[in-house]
């Protein structure tokens, strides 16, 4: 492997990944999650945030607006299910 120029820096870990992940979409060979694949990461991260302690409380007014926020983008997304759902007909 060659060595790196004295001006290069060293990459940490989510630079690295980060880059493959940019190169990876660019190539069009970046895994695409499910939502079920992604929904079962996210759970798993939550988990291990909570295990570790460092996991975010969430206020009474947060946890309102964050409710409000999936609220109106699932009843925006029946909305248009419902509309193709009629064009279809």
């Amino acid at each position: 492997m060659p060595e790196k120029g004295k001006d290069e820096e060293k990459m940490t870990r989510s630079e690295a990944g980060r880059k493959g992940g940019e190169v990876a979409h660019e190539k069009g060979t970046a895994h695409e999650w499910t939502s079920e694949e992604a929904r079962a990461a996210g759970r798993k991260g939550g988990e291990a945030a909570h295990e570790k302690g460092t996991a975010h409380e969430f206020s009474s007014e947060e946890a309102r607006e964050a409710g409000r926020k999936g609220g109106e983008a699932s009843h925006e997304r029946g909305s248009k299910r419902h509309e193709n759902d009629e064009s279809a007909r």
